[in-house]
């Protein structure tokens, strides 16, 4: 009898262990079809740096919307390297390693706060996907000509970052604009044009292909920062003695568009492929 307990105790203390057992591996485990916070936070991060994050549209810059529609801080959210302009259209801007930069109409350039904003900007997370070393060139022309090859879809968007010793860049800021604003190729009759020589920096910028006519820029659109942060703005020529080329494929696109009542009331759909030519130049 007394044999007869003991395997009964026993056999409910092995049940008893095995279902505590049970218990804390079940806790452990997310539920089925659920993912940790930790890997959900990371695939999202993963997702947002194959991502060209756009405010506004180039057709609407052109039309002189230069009021600021996104904060510098918003704007960091979405991208550590990109291309675009201030409120009231004050200078160029550049933003490199996470940091924005307004290469001004005097020819100076300063780091940016957080609060100022933005008319119009375009950015991305920098990833590398092909690099060329030790190259140079003597013109714009001759960079695209070796940026080319590196666009192996001519439907999807490209990061560039060029880095090296330069020995000669062309560079172009607008002034700060007051209401009722021009349209841009009023304001780009009185840029601010800089030359400069023998520098170290870095040209930025990205590659859109044809069919974001009149939402970016379709082709290359490239802006330059001095290391020394000194000396910036729209790139117009440039040629470099040895310099690193690096890319990165950008399959996915958002924009985010004002909502203000003056952006309502402008015509968007208007061919202004020519005023772009022209004020890129």
């Amino acid at each position: 009898m007394k044999k007869a307990i003991i395997i009964i105790i026993t056999f409910l203390f092995v049940v008893l262990v095995v279902f505590v057992v049970g218990l804390v591996s079940k806790t452990d485990q997310p539920e089925s079809g659920q993912e940790t916070s930790a890997q959900t936070e990371s695939e999202e991060k993963n997702e947002d740096r194959e991502l060209l994050f756009q405010v506004s549209t180039i057709n609407a810059l052109l039309a002189g919307s230069y009021d600021g529609q996104i904060s510098v801080a918003d704007l960091k959210e979405h991208g550590n390297i990109g291309v675009g302009t201030f409120n009231k259209l004050d200078g160029e801007m550049v933003v490199l390693d996470g940091a924005v930069y307004k290469a001004k109409s005097d020819g100076t350039v300063e780091k940016v706060s957080d609060e100022e904003t933005a008319p119009f900007a375009a950015v991305t997370y920098f990833d590398q996907d092909r690099i060329i070393e030790d190259t140079a060139f003597s013109n714009y022309e001759e960079l695209q000509k070796l940026l080319n090859p590196l666009i192996e879809n001519q439907n999807l968007f490209y990061t560039f970052k060029i880095s090296g010793y330069f020995s000669y860049v062309k560079v172009r800021s607008v002034p700060s604009q007051e209401k009722p604003y021009p349209p841009l190729s009023e304001v780009t009759k009185n840029q601010a044009v800089f030359e400069y020589k023998d520098v170290k920096g870095t040209v930025l910028g990205f590659w859109c292909p044809e069919f974001v006519e009149g939402i970016n820029v379709p082709g290359y659109h490239l802006h330059f920062i001095s290391d020394d942060k000194t000396k910036g703005g729209h790139l117009l020529d440039i040629s470099a003695e040895n310099a690193t080329v690096i890319s990165d494929q950008t399959p996915s696109f958002e924009m985010v568009l004002p909502e203000s009542e003056d952006f309502g009331n402008l015509v968007l759909h208007e061919d202004k492929s020519e005023e772009l030519n022209k004020v890129e130049q």
